[in-house]
């Protein structure tokens, strides 16, 4: 294993993101002197967990602008997202079985889209303009008298843009149609509001925004009697009957103060990663051949994905592995030999998409970091066109 001064610089922040120090302080009691079970109702230990699991319910709702009844604590987004789609389905069979997502959503909205497929209901994929942004007139005449649910994702995965949520939300609600988005990569980045947004189900995890592993949450608006959702695990009833099972206190916790943390610093870090995103691209702008992918603005502040004409991705990967951690696309994906569905759906040719690089820039990135990648990036583009040229 290397020290840590050997580590390289840390860019895969859409993949995951380092517990905070103050996240990780908050967790620890709650393994220890405070490891009651919050549904033990007789004692205690249980009183203690369950206070800590009601003031961090409190807490996440309050960031969204939603009621602390209202959160669903899950496993993660990619249980979230199963829970809507499926839950909405199942609540809705008798109803509609018509269903509209993107095709650059992530493979935790379009697989669960596929098993409902499978059953019979229809989804409409829509495709994305070449910013990676939705047209709003196709998804308006995408609308049918069967739609049950509209899920888009806030803000993509892979490269960064954020959906227009206030638009599509007031489709959604003139047309009587549940909306749902995938928020994994914007809650505690980017301001969220359900009400303002007109979201019905919002999907949640702690571990993009510095909080722990194996821990999210469903919004689930219940000041709408239309929003229904049939649960995908039985045995307890916990979670008001929509998710049983134990709940993990010292993860919720890590969550809740995670998600407070970035809310409160959002301002600061929002303006400070802008500008190191737009210092990186300055100098990558210069390489021959090189291609932004997805809005230059509307994006996530510490997204930039780019492609690079003439190299082989895995070699540029591999050349940069000494100095920068970062990857090509989704984590989840990134063993697939496929090129990435994201970028071939904004346009990209094959080849571009297999050449491409995801640079996710947070928490204690610095100035000298980023000049650092850029100069390796430059450098490792130049000695792989002539290696090429020499073959």
């Amino acid at each position: 294993m290397p020290t840590d001064r050997q580590l390289p610089i840390y860019l895969d922040r859409h993949a995951t993101t380092p517990v905070d120090p103050r996240v990780l302080a908050a967790m620890l009691p709650y393994f220890t002197e405070h490891f009651g079970n919050p549904t033990s109702t007789t004692h205690e230990y249980g009183w203690t967990a369950e206070a800590a699991v009601t003031g961090a319910r409190e807490t996440i709702a309050t960031a969204i602008g939603a009621s602390p009844e209202e959160i669903v604590f899950t496993s993660g987004a990619t249980e979230a997202n199963n829970l809507a789609l499926k839950g909405v389905a199942e609540a809705y069979f008798a109803k509609g079985q018509h269903i509209i997502t993107l095709q650059t959503e992530h493979n935790a909205v379009l697989d669960p889209c596929k098993y409902l497929e499978s059953l019979g209901f229809t989804v409409t994929y829509l495709p994305v303009q070449s910013d990676g942004l939705v047209d709003l007139d196709e998804l308006k005449n995408a609308f049918r008298p069967d739609t049950i649910l509209v899920s888009i994702m806030s803000a993509n995965n892979e490269i960064g843009v954020l959906q227009p949520l206030v638009d599509i939300g007031k489709l959604c609600r003139e047309n009587g149609v549940l909306f749902h988005t995938d928020a994994a990569q914007s809650i505690g980045q980017i301001p969220l509001d359900v009400e303002l947004l007109n979201i019905d189900l919002m999907s949640m995890t702690a571990h993009k925004v510095y909080g722990p592993k194996g821990i999210g949450a469903l919004y689930v608006r219940r000041r709408n009697p239309r929003v229904k959702l049939s649960p995908q695990l039985h045995g307890g009833g916990h979670e008001r009957g929509m998710r049983s099972g134990t709940l993990y206190p010292p993860q919720i916790v890590g969550f809740a103060k995670a998600v407070e943390f970035g809310i409160a610093e959002m301002e600061v870090e929002t303006a400070r990663l802008t500008q190191l995103r737009a210092r990186l691209w300055s100098q990558l702008s210069q390489i021959d051949g090189i291609y932004l992918n997805g809005h230059p603005t509307l994006r996530l502040p510490g997204n930039l994905n780019i492609s690079i004409a003439g190299v082989d991705g895995n070699a540029l990967l591999l050349g940069l592995r000494p100095t920068v951690a970062l990857s090509s696309g989704a984590a989840c994906s990134s063993a697939k030999i496929e090129p990435s569905h994201v970028l071939r759906a904004i346009g990209r040719s094959e080849s571009l998409a297999y050449a491409a690089l995801r640079f996710g820039i947070g928490h204690n990135n610095t100035v000298e970091q980023i000049d650092r990648v850029a100069t390796a990036t430059i450098a490792t583009v130049q000695s792989l066109r002539k290696l090429a040229l020499r073959s």
